[in-house]
């Protein structure tokens, strides 16, 4: 068996910067057409937020492997172990986990998603799926290495989170964090609207603290324009747009402007 490359895990390792877009869809052309426009180094599937089949996020991996693009699943906190491991079976390069308030709790998923080998101290074992080619032949140390090339990904999103960021960035296995300031508010009984000088606070703290233990931090925005700010802080990594947003954004505006044109 030919060991398949992470191209999320290269590009961290060389350093380079990435952007990516978020997909609800489960229909495999939507993932077909992101990949190929060639504007991103990865597709994120919402898994947290969509309805999905086992085969239909198979067919995302394999829309994304067309085009030489990287894939993502974003798992909910409750059945992360199933849909992570399921997922990086199926070829799925990178995992964001979301909603962890401790380093515990961190702990505990990366040892679920880590192989079961006295070189890992996982407990993943050695699924017959995509990555070994459905045949349980191929070395079983190949597998575990390339399983262990997964991208971690944590949401930094609660208060608890945020208050422990420097003990969660120095958990071994913690790849990326990104800050999310709406679950963050409501971790405090606000409105997110009401309080921006306070998240993002925050926000500059859990990047400044991610780049000193040598983790990325990666932000998600919807305009370009929005992005020098985090540059200048060493941000070199980007989730550009969401594709519910931008249905929504063209039906409400765009829809919006014809509708009143022909009142």
């Amino acid at each position: 068996m030919a060991m398949r490359e992470n191209r999320i895990r290269r590009l961290l390792k060389e350093g380079k910067a990435t952007v990516n877009t978020r997909i609800w869809s489960t229909w495999g052309t939507t993932a077909e057409a992101a990949a190929a426009s060639g504007s991103f180094d990865y597709l994120e599937f919402l898994a947290e937020y969509a309805p999905f089949t086992l085969p239909e996020l198979e067919n995302f991996v394999r829309a994304c492997e067309l085009h030489d693009c990287g894939s993502m699943i974003k798992v909910d906190y409750q059945n992360r172990f199933y849909v992570a491991q399921k997922a990086i079976a199926m070829g799925f390069q990178a995992v964001l986990f979301t909603d962890h308030q401790t380093p515990e709790q961190v702990r505990e998923t990366l040892c679920a998603v880590t192989p079961e080998a006295p070189q890992y101290g996982g407990r993943f074992g050695y699924p017959n799926a995509r990555w070994l080619g459905y045949n349980p032949e191929p070395s079983q140390m190949e597998y575990a290495a390339m399983n262990a090339s997964s991208v971690k990904a944590f949401m930094i999103e609660k208060k608890e989170a945020v208050d422990h960021i420097e003990e969660i960035c120095s958990v071994p296995g913690v790849d990326m964090v990104q800050f999310g300031p709406s679950d963050y508010c409501m971790s405090l009984g606000w409105n997110s609207s009401e309080h921006k000088t306070d998240w993002k606070a925050a926000e500059k703290h859990v990047i400044e603290t991610a780049l000193a233990h040598g983790v990325q931090p990666r932000v998600e925005l919807y305009d370009p324009a929005d992005a020098e700010e985090y540059i200048q802080m060493g941000v070199r990594h980007f989730c550009i747009g969401d594709e519910f947003d931008i249905l929504k954004d063209y039906w409400s505006n765009v829809g919006g402007k014809m509708k009143n044109m022909v009142k």
